[in-house]
């Protein structure tokens, strides 16, 4: 059996600009400089406190976890908007739907979302019955830290040597190699492959249907 571990944001869905907006407001509001879309995708994968504590370039502490709750705020909000997206990359339904059918392959989720936002897209896309373990910011600590990757191996009892992570972030890919399972870049997210095979990505997908090749 093996395991198969994808990231969310920047992965299967492309949410930068309405993490971006989220976060423009938030920092406004606040009175600090707003961040630049780059500095916003540079920081989507990590837990929210300390998403905001990077980009201020500060420690994390007890106003980072305040603005953390104005940015989920404003993010709800937004889910109201008619301008609301969270869509798909082509090709990933249809590597979802393979990967579903096959005996030998799990398929769970590692992400910075929080458990409601991975509701929302599993809903969204009928995915549910798909994701057999999922691990967020509500449950685990941020990303590189590598136990949502080895608590999800442990919930489906698969090796981390058999494990793959999917990912756009440089932090995937620590993440991933901390746990000992086999890091897998993306091309389509917000990471740079360059930056994504130096942080341990023993490959960097082209297209989502190139992760089949991969496993077998």
């Amino acid at each position: 059996m093996k395991l198969v571990l994808f990231d969310c944001d920047g992965t299967l869905v492309d949410s930068a600009d309405i993490i971006h907006a989220s976060m423009v407001a938030t920092f406004r509001e606040a009175g600090f400089v707003e961040p630049t879309p780059e500095a916003t995708k540079s920081i989507i994968g990590l837990t929210l406190d300390l998403a905001i504590a990077t980009l201020l370039n500060r420690p994390l502490d007890a106003e980072c976890g305040h603005l953390a709750a104005r940015y989920k705020e404003h993010f709800l909000a937004s889910r109201h908007l008619p301008s609301f997206q969270e869509p798909l990359y082509e090709g990933i339904a249809e590597l979802i739907e393979t990967l579903a059918k096959r005996d030998d392959i799990l398929i769970g989720m590692v992400t910075g979302k929080s458990q409601r936002g991975v509701r929302r897209v599993l809903e969204t896309y009928g995915f549910e019955r798909h994701f057999v373990t999922i691990r967020t910011a509500d449950d685990c600590p941020s990303k590189p830290h590598p136990a949502m990757v080895l608590e999800c191996c442990g919930e489906t009892g698969i090796d981390p040597a058999s494990t793959f992570v999917v990912g756009d972030a440089i932090y995937d890919m620590q993440m991933a190699t901390s746990a000992g399972a086999k890091a897998i870049g993306v091309s389509w997210g917000y990471g740079a492959r360059d930056a994504l095979i130096a942080t341990g990505a023993s490959a960097v997908l082209g297209r989502p249907g190139d992760l089949l090749a991969l496993i077998d």
